[in-house]
């Protein structure tokens, strides 16, 4: 946990300031042992900030619970920033069912009192949050009410992670290796482990596979650059990643039609060539052998899928099936995760290396949680994924897959409007 939340609102002694002071430098048990022994309100906040950036976050939400009922009604500012303080243990947390309206109210709270560098930082919370859920022009909404170079160094390196998050997500490569840069500059004057330690992690996104392309000739890896390129170029592109059909700017969804997803892929891959009816059905369907019902259902499917390509190609039928034409001569590739997992979307989300309940990992999907629920149990039955804790409590995480990157699996729309 990389938080920057200040705390000089709760300087009442000099104790109390040494242990602020220790804490936004990173010092985290320089900052305990000043507070470890007092129950007042300010150094129940001081210790419980500190021992969510331990990892302790059960004892930390304790912690904080406890010093917003100590702090008084009068003392409004406090309790706001013990909630901007619970509202990161809960996102570090993955506890996506924390109340996103008690961070905005405090936000507010604080934004009223002129506590601007806590309001930043309750802000940028808000985008982080938006940013998991993939409501990617909302969080860029909320980061263009915040003015960068007025903020101190690790709130400065927070924003440029969220820059740089929000540019990677949309496969902005130039602007997420910009923000960067800036990001990597800010933490060295911050100087916390936490901060460079997360930098490094986002530029690890740039260079790792992001894709695979497979078209007739050939398959190859590519890095989120290339995936740039490739959705600007002119071709028309089978996403496998977001289950969408691409040609330059115009784009059509998918996500919600597996079956015609299905022939479309295997239409790409087979491009220029044609595919039975017999393999199309087989593919989509998963049928054994395809008998009339099949075939007449394969008719049906394949009217559907034409009338969805018609902005950018038609599917055309031959003596042994389908073959996909694309209108003005385009080429046809099929951009395809660089590991195809079951699961993936889980896992996606699984390779932060965070601990993530059932219930979170459905909201951020829109899924039932019963279905995440049976896709993790297959997942730890195959042992790429692990739990501990019980009933509510029970979370679920993983270490980073080796050469899977997760970005064009997480939510959000890569470059182009979907229909």
């Amino acid at each position: 946990m990389a938080g920057v939340t200040s705390v000089s609102g709760f300087q009442m002694d000099s104790l109390i300031a040494a242990a602020a002071r220790a804490l936004a430098a990173g010092d985290l048990l320089g900052a305990l042992n000043r507070v470890a022994l007092r129950d007042d309100a300010p150094a129940l906040a001081l210790r419980g900030i500190a021992m969510a950036r331990l990892g302790d976050f059960p004892r930390a939400k304790t912690l904080l619970k406890s010093a917003a009922r100590a702090f008084g009604p009068k003392e409004a500012v406090a309790r706001a920033r013990c909630v901007v303080a619970e509202a990161e243990i809960a996102l570090v947390s993955r506890d996506l069912g924390w109340p996103a309206k008690a961070l905005a109210a405090a936000r507010a709270t604080l934004e009223r009192h002129g506590d601007r560098l806590n309001a930043a930082h309750a802000r940028h919370l808000e985008v982080r949050r938006l940013l998991l859920v993939g409501r990617l022009d909302d969080a860029e909404a909320a980061l263009a009410g915040i003015d960068p170079p007025t903020l101190p160094p690790a709130l400065r390196t927070a924003h440029e992670l969220a820059v740089a998050g929000i540019a990677i997500r949309h496969v902005r490569t130039r602007e997420a290796c910009a923000a960067l840069v800036r990001a990597e500059r800010a933490a060295r004057e911050a100087d916390i482990a936490a901060l460079t330690a997360e930098i490094e992690s986002a530029s690890r996104l740039l260079e790792a596979p992001a894709a695979r392309l497979v078209s007739p000739s050939k398959e190859r890896l590519l890095k989120l650059e290339d995936v740039e390129a490739l959705l600007a170029s002119c071709v028309l592109v089978v996403d496998a990643c977001r289950y969408a059909v691409r040609d330059g700017p115009r784009a059509v969804s998918l996500t919600t039609r597996p079956v015609l997803f299905a022939l479309l892929r295997a239409l790409g891959e087979a491009w220029p060539e044609d595919v039975g009816r017999d393999a199309l059905v087989r593919y989509a369907f998963r049928g054994k052998e395809a008998d009339e019902s099949h075939r007449a259902r394969l008719r049906v499917e394949i009217g559907r899928l034409r009338a969805e390509l018609r902005p950018f190609a038609d599917i055309v039928a031959t003596k042994q099936g389908f073959a996909l034409v694309p209108g003005d001569g385009r080429t046809v590739v099929v951009m395809a995760p660089p590991m195809e997992e079951h699961h993936a979307d889980v896992l996606a989300f699984l390779a932060d290396g965070e601990s993530w309940s059932s219930s979170a990992l459905a909201l951020v999907l829109g899924a039932s949680q019963r279905t995440v629920q049976r896709a993790l149990e297959e997942l730890a039955a195959a042992g790429k994924v692990q739990s501990y804790g019980r009933g509510r409590a029970r979370r679920w995480t993983t270490p980073p897959l080796p050469g899977f990157t997760t970005t064009l699996l997480l939510p959000g729309p890569l470059p182009g409007q979907l229909g």
